[in-house]
């Protein structure tokens, strides 16, 4: 078994596919590891930190790829047309496991089939208690809604905190966080910390304990639908008009008062609902600040711009380019661990080679490309 880790191309990415921790580990289930020169520089894992934990390391994407039957990455690969041509360098029989965003760029998945390549998936693993420990998604999630809250307090012209001076006291201040899942959660959990007082929203009714148990207020329309607004495997649906008409009126009444306004509700494989209208940044104190950790999948603003700080109204709108990137360091290594117990079930144990077991509940939700096939039920179906 040999994996191949290339440096990331795209704009905006710090991130590794393994840290010299999981390269260790990856030895130790036998396989073999090229790593290309580089790869890990940003995220301040250097070449000489790789090569003592076993790795070797190649001048270029190109030879790293060729040394490897699996490849890891933390993007999707790139395209001739994107810049970099790590689609061409991938060939019939390797296998790739990484994100790729399967469910909305259906023209790589075909790329990836044509070529003959196994491709897994690793943003469609499944919630469920033995793939925790996998959970790309989360992993990511959890460190972006920490970050989220340390840039709105970098954009935000006052403090976070009450604060009893001479001068007086400082009032504190107040944030509203829109969607309650791992990413929100933990923007709850630090904006509470620095002292703001805060406040959360989402559709999914079992996240209202989840709020009231980080010390926030909960805030939403709890009617039928809500108490029905989640699917079997943890996310929100998408909701009626009716229902969106009516959360709306009752943010637009709240999101007067916040200084603050986290949103982080994603729909997979569709565009970002919109959460906070233009009409409600209008209404908003001067001062406040947006952070649209959606605006990757077109925003939960519609005033927000990707990778730019852009003020509208008097109100700071931040639209984040990639935000567990900005902590390469802690980012790579939750994402590596999550890629090596990914694959640990895998290896088998005699053999050390990669054995892919069509009847396990993570293979069958990963897995999209096989034998020059697209597999997965979600692109298969008509």
């Amino acid at each position: 078994m040999k994996i191949a880790i290339v440096k990331e191309r795209r704009p905006h990415e710090t991130r590794v596919a393994a840290t010299p921790e999981t390269v260790k580990k990856l030895k130790a289930l036998g396989a073999e590891v090229t790593i290309e020169a580089g790869a890990g520089t940003v995220a301040a894992y250097t070449d000489e930190a790789y090569a003592e934990a076993g790795a070797t390391i190649a001048p270029d994407a190109a030879s790293a790829i060729a040394a490897g039957d699996i490849v890891f990455k933390i993007q999707r690969p790139m395209t001739a047309e994107e810049g970099f041509d790590e689609l061409g360098l991938l060939r019939q029989g390797q296998t790739l496991m990484s994100p790729l965003g399967a469910l909305t760029n259906k023209e790589l998945v075909q790329a990836l089939a044509s070529r003959g390549v196994t491709s897994f998936a690793l943003e469609l693993i499944p919630r469920i208690t033995r793939a925790q420990s996998m959970d790309i998604l989360s992993s990511q999630a959890n460190l972006a809604g920490y970050k989220a809250v340390l840039l709105a307090a970098n954009n935000y012209g006052r403090i976070f905190p009450q604060m009893m001076t001479p001068g007086g006291t400082l009032a504190p201040s107040r944030s509203f966080i829109m969607g309650v899942g791992v990413a929100g959660l933990q923007a709850i959990a630090t904006a509470r910390r620095l002292g703001s007082v805060v406040t959360a929203t989402d559709v999914r009714p079992a996240t209202k304990e989840q709020v009231q148990s980080l010390g926030a207020k909960f805030v939403a329309v709890e009617d039928e639908e809500f108490k029905a607004a989640e699917t079997a495997g943890g996310y929100a649906k998408q909701m009626s008009p009716e229902y969106q008409a009516k959360q709306a009126a009752l943010v637009a009444d709240h999101i007067k008062l916040q200084d603050i306004v986290i949103t982080t509700a994603l729909i997979p494989g569709r565009k970002a609902p919109v959460l906070v209208s233009e009409e409600m940044v209008r209404t908003m104190k001067p001062g406040s600040v947006i952070v649209d950790m959606a605006v990757e999948q077109g925003g939960n603003c519609p005033l927000s711009e990707f990778g730019k700080v852009v003020e509208k109204y008097g109100v700071k709108i931040v639209g984040p380019a990639n935000l567990p990137g900005e902590l390469a360091t802690d980012a790579s290594a939750l994402f590596s661990r999550n890629l090596l117990n990914f694959i640990t079930p895998m290896v088998d144990k005699e053999t050390k080679a990669l054995t892919i077991n069509l009847e396990d509940e993570v293979v069958k939700g990963t897995l999209v490309t096989r034998d020059g096939q697209i597999v997965h039920p979600s692109l298969t179906q008509a």
